[in-house]
């Protein structure tokens, strides 16, 4: 049984580190420039090749787990190769709809394919489970009270610059995901917006030091309450899941909003063209130094009301930053990753397409984790 991790970008280092050392598997590392990844893994394991499909498809066996650290348009490809090999499948991003598809296929032949186990999603999803179970399980869990659901997360600089923020990687990814609508629950009410910008609200972090952020819905937050096991007949006011900035943050990409507003209408190829451009200049201006730490930041939180008093407040606070151990991203998306490995082999996730798992076991070992990640994460009960 071998596990095989595809891509050693920045963003995958310490999870693969862990299993190498930790999980008494045979590891073998996939990556299209094989003199990176001995850079960052040589020192631990030989057993490092260049990754192209046919040759990941040809060496894997039936019980394998093949992981992609990969950009989310290969994920699929590599799940329906596991499917052909008899082989399972792990990966940080969303599961798309074609991922979704292949879940019949997964439980047929009794293999798991599990998604969104890295930072956001993936820790957020475990801080979520855990919220609506204490919620359940809590004496202030009534049917009349009315509900209020937030989720933010965001890599920020540690030491702010004027334009506050700050590229490990090329930016453009950043760029177009502007261009992104969402929709999300607002006073009871759907909240759909165009574009990011629209939609900026602050937000009070309970951190040891107050601080406030601007924060901003992404994607789509309406599927995760089904997902995070919201009962139909609750009365839900707000249920959001965002990005979060350094506040401002809005003010200083002022420009680049009028930019991207100006491309609207335009041909796609020009529009890639021009965020691509922009990209490259943003990257220049504003990236990381050599050793300087980067900081992540994560709140999830539960309201529950009666009769306009809450009766239960708790969220799920998260600080961490670059030391030692490399980037605070790096360690929150890969090493959780690296815990949904271990999870495979011991057969404790179903046959199937999933997401982080909400088994309270995994959910308290998989936090328990986490927390010695981060320089700060605590769980706030609001009314104490």
């Amino acid at each position: 049984m071998t596990i095989h991790w595809c891509g050693t970008g920045l963003s995958s280092v310490p999870g693969l580190r862990r299993l190498i050392v930790e999980s008494g598997q045979p590891v073998t590392v996939w990556n299209r420039t094989v003199e990176k990844a001995r850079a960052e893994v040589g020192d631990l394991t030989n057993d490092i090749r260049a990754y192209s499909l046919d040759a990941l498809r040809d060496a894997l066996q039936p019980g394998d787990v093949a992981i992609s650290m990969l950009p989310a348009d290969q994920h699929v490809a590599i799940a329906k190769a596991c499917l052909s090999k008899g082989a399972h499948f792990v990966s940080s991003s969303y599961i798309a709809p074609e991922m979704r598809d292949l879940d019949q296929a997964f439980r047929n032949a009794g293999l798991v394919s599990v998604n969104e186990v890295g930072l956001d999603p993936g820790i957020d999803h475990l801080m979520a489970h855990d919220l609506v179970a204490r919620y359940r399980a809590s004496p202030a869990y009534h049917a009349d009270n009315i509900l209020s659901f937030t989720s933010y997360c965001g890599g920020v600089p540690k030491i702010a610059n004027a334009f506050r923020y700050k590229f490990s990687w090329a930016p453009a990814g950043v760029l177009k995901a502007l261009r992104s609508p969402s929709r999300s629950l607002r006073h009871f009410t759907e909240l759909r917006v165009a574009r990011p910008w629209d939609a900026i609200t602050r937000y009070d972090a309970p951190l040891p030091q107050p601080e406030s952020f601007e924060v901003y819905p992404n994607r789509d937050s309406y599927p995760f309450m089904q997902d995070y096991r919201f009962e139909p007949h609750w009365k839900v006011r707000d249920f959001v899941r965002g990005t979060i900035r350094l506040n401002g943050w809005s003010d200083a990409w002022a420009p680049i909003f009028r930019e991207i507003e100006g491309l609207e209408g335009k041909p796609l190829a020009e529009i890639n063209a021009a965020l691509e451009a922009r990209a490259a200049a943003l990257l220049k201006d504003n990236s990381y130094a050599e050793g300087e730490p980067d900081r992540v930041v994560l709140f999830v939180s539960l309201k529950a009301e009666r009769d306009g008093k809450p009766v239960y407040h708790e969220t799920w606070a998260l600080d961490a930053w670059g030391d030692v151990r490399g980037t605070a991203m790096s360690r929150l998306v890969s090493v959780p990753v690296s815990l949904a490995v271990e999870a495979v082999l011991t057969r404790e996730i179903p046959a199937g397409v999933h997401a982080a798992p909400h088994d309270p076991r995994l959910l308290n070992r998989w936090l328990d984790e986490v927390s010695h990640l981060a320089q700060y994460m605590s769980r706030i009960d609001h009314l104490r």
